[in-house]
């Protein structure tokens, strides 16, 4: 139980964090700085990129700030409603962060390599997405919540990108080569690992939840 505990504090708390992390863009210019370092002055000027990194950005941090809440079965039986409105929330900022990542991941640092990994990501995100919404229309609730925990899996994305960037520095990997590595595995092993997960909770009884907070 200890474990548990401790494994759903530091999912929410790596949630929490990467979701906020956005507000970094808004509050420090980050000409120059992060990621943005690798782009092209005349990227950097458009303002059709820009919008379309906002737009990512920000509700991308939304997505991760509200979805973490929705794996919580005590916190699903007792507010059922705000469940629901958070389910909305999350649905429609997962598909507006992933059209817009669609669009920036044209233009990834990286070349072709770190283009078809973004871009696999983006659409990988959007279709989880959709399966999620019209499995819970139609009231397919273990497909909802299969479809749910590989979304997710794939929101976390962000947290391990923000995982290996880092590491790979520290180990002194050339960026642009760290890079494109890492713009596959900041969600393919995330995918795997959500579908080991929906292969075990198949063994066992429907009601149980994927994460209790006990």
């Amino acid at each position: 139980m200890k474990n548990k505990t401790f494994l759903w504090v530091l999912f929410a708390l790596c949630a929490l964090g990467v979701g906020f992390y956005p507000a970094i863009y808004y509050l420090v210019d980050m000409h120059g700085n992060g990621l943005w370092a690798s782009k092209s002055p005349e990227l950097l000027s458009s303002a059709v990129w820009h919008t379309a990194f906002y737009m990512h950005i920000t509700f991308g941090g939304i997505a991760m700030l509200t979805g973490w809440t929705q794996f919580s079965q005590k916190l699903r039986n007792r507010y059922l409603s705000a469940h629901r409105l958070i389910g909305k929330i999350y649905v429609a900022s997962v598909m507006l962060s992933s059209i817009a990542g669609f669009y920036i991941a044209m233009f990834a640092s990286g070349g072709i390599t770190c283009v078809l990994g973004f871009s696999g990501l983006a659409l990988s995100w959007l279709f989880t997405d959709i399966m999620a919404y019209t499995s819970i229309i139609k009231r397919r609730f273990k497909d909802h919540e299969n479809w749910m925990i590989r979304n997710y899996a794939l929101t976390f994305a962000a947290v391990t990108l923000r995982i290996y960037l880092p590491l790979s520095q520290i180990a002194h990997i050339e960026f642009i080569t760290a890079y494109r590595v890492i713009s596959w595995i900041c969600w393919v092993p995330n995918l795997l690992i959500a579908e080991m997960i929906i292969s075990k909770r198949a063994q066992i009884p429907v009601q149980t939840a994927l994460v209790q907070a006990d």
